[in-house]
This record gives structure tokens, C-alpha cells and sequence, in this order.
């Protein structure tokens, strides 16, 4: 417990507070997890929808005879 008070007391206002990635980068190491997190899961989005276009456009649309594919 004696190390806890001391580290309070040296830190001051900074104490408990979640460190930045870099000193001149305002963004906390829990905030860039979460960035990565949503571009990783907008990037599957985003393969998993170009996966439908290029099948509706391949093989659905002329299917249904909208258009031909050479």
C-alpha cells in the first residue's frame, strides 16, 4: 500500500489516468484497440459486399437476362 500512496503522490492528477501512445498524439492505447477494432470489422464489411455486387453482376444478372457477360 506504501507504494501506491507514494505513486499517487509523485504522479498527482496523471495518477490513474490511461497513457497516451505517443506524447504529442492525443489517443490512449484503449482508443486505437477500438480503432483497429471497427476498421478490421468495416473492412470485412466491405470485402463481403464487393463478394455480392461481383456475384449479382457475374452470375444473377444474367441469369435474369438484364445483361451479358462476355
Amino acid at each position: 500500500m506504501g507504494e501506491a500512496k507514494r505513486r499517487k503522490e509523485a504522479l498527482r492528477e496523471q495518477y490513474g489516468k490511461e497513457a497516451n501512445i505517443a506524447p504529442w498524439f492525443p489517443v490512449t492505447k484503449t482508443q486505437a484497440q477500438q480503432f483497429v477494432k471497427w476498421t478490421s470489422r468495416g473492412s470485412w464489411i466491405g470485402i463481403g459486399l464487393l463478394v455480392v455486387v461481383w456475384v449479382s453482376v457475374r452470375f444473377i444478372g444474367p441469369a435474369l437476362g438484364l445483361w451479358q457477360v462476355n
